[in-house]
């Protein structure tokens, strides 16, 4: 089956099926395994009797080798999102042994983050935070010594954003002594599992730009002058570089952000609308010619920039066709389709 296919016959039931979507960018600590992965993906879609999940579907698949992370892309309907997601860390944390784990990108959990996004008009952050919330604790209650910190529409009332919980435990730092972290939710962190971020927040994409060098004190300087909390950073920009296949990766998280487009002045942002809210996040091609712009002066040229899965309006819009014609694992069509 090919992307032209379930187009034309998701035109009549796409837009009743995408009012309540959710999508989850599953992040696990394993990519050099890629059978581990696809079987972490399958279990999303596949109920405890070995049967086919109705209603879910894997997206997107995105492995790094160096960094030895995967992000599964599940999305469904706000009712069905937390057994898949919860079906998908129960086997990952079964698989994943943290104590061994080897990657260059910070880590502290064997299942890392559990972000949880509305796609459809008809669910808000508030409604993905409580299945969040709801989702963490089934967690731990189900895999012992499994434990979480929330973020987000998740971390009531404080609703503190992702990079802040992370500073805050030590994320970034890939600190090793997890026996020093309190959880929200869940026992004390074990070297095993170690401890997942789980939240709900407007649509996060990661749009990863690969600069020609090796030189990685110009990334950081790259990073530090794109990252929002910088004088002239781009807004909802978190970022970091890291070494990356023999070059400098800057690697960012692009928050979807109140207003519109307009509010922002340069080029158009594409805008989402949660819960009566208007959001908008920064392109891609932005942040590239940011990039571009600040390494040029030392002689350094970009090798590419590649959103990891989709935009907020590419991954509704694939979700409803991928479920409106039963497609579980479409992560399998979109390799075909891009082939």
């Amino acid at each position: 089956m090919t992307g032209k296919c379930i187009m034309i016959t998701c035109e009549m039931s796409c837009s009743a099926l995408g009012r309540r979507l959710v999508a989850c960018l599953l992040n696990i600590s394993e990519a050099r395994r890629k059978d581990l992965v696809e079987t972490v993906a399958r279990s999303a879609i596949t109920d405890i009797k070995g049967e086919k999940r109705e209603g879910v579907t894997v997206l997107n698949i995105f492995n790094d080798s160096d960094y030895n992370r995967s992000v599964i892309t599940v999305v469904a309907n706000i009712e069905l999102i937390r057994e898949a997601v919860l079906s998908a860390c129960e086997c990952a944390c079964s698989l994943i042994d943290m104590s061994v784990h080897e990657g260059i990108h910070p880590c502290m959990g064997a299942v890392d983050l559990v972000p949880l996004y509305p796609l459809g008009e008809d669910v808000g952050l508030q409604d993905c935070g409580e299945e969040a919330q709801a989702l963490a604790l089934t967690l731990a209650e189900r895999v012992a010594g499994t434990s979480a910190f929330l973020f987000g529409w998740a971390d009531s009332p404080q609703h503190r954003g992702l990079a802040q919980r992370r500073k805050e435990i030590g994320w970034f730092g890939k600190v090793l002594n997890v026996s020093n972290i309190k959880p929200d939710i869940g026992s004390q962190p074990t070297r095993r599992y170690g401890i997942t971020g789980v939240g709900a927040s407007p649509y996060v994409m990661n749009c990863n730009v690969t600069i020609d060098t090796q030189d990685l004190a110009l990334g950081r300087s790259v990073a530090s002058a794109i990252r929002e909390s910088s004088p002239g950073g781009i807004p909802g920009v978190q970022v970091m570089a890291l070494p990356h296949e023999g070059a400098v990766e800057i690697a960012c998280n692009v928050e979807s952000v109140h207003g519109s487009s307009s509010s922002h002045g340069e080029e158009q942002w594409p805008n989402v609308s949660i819960g009566g809210q208007t959001f908008c996040h920064a392109p891609a091609s932005l942040i590239t010619a940011r990039v571009a712009e600040l390494i040029k002066h030392h002689g350094v040229a970009i090798k590419g920039t590649a959103l990891v899965g989709f935009t907020p309006r590419e991954c509704r819009r694939l979700a409803e066709g991928a479920i409106s014609n039963g497609i579980g694992e479409f992560w399998k069509e979109l390799r075909r389709v891009h082939m």
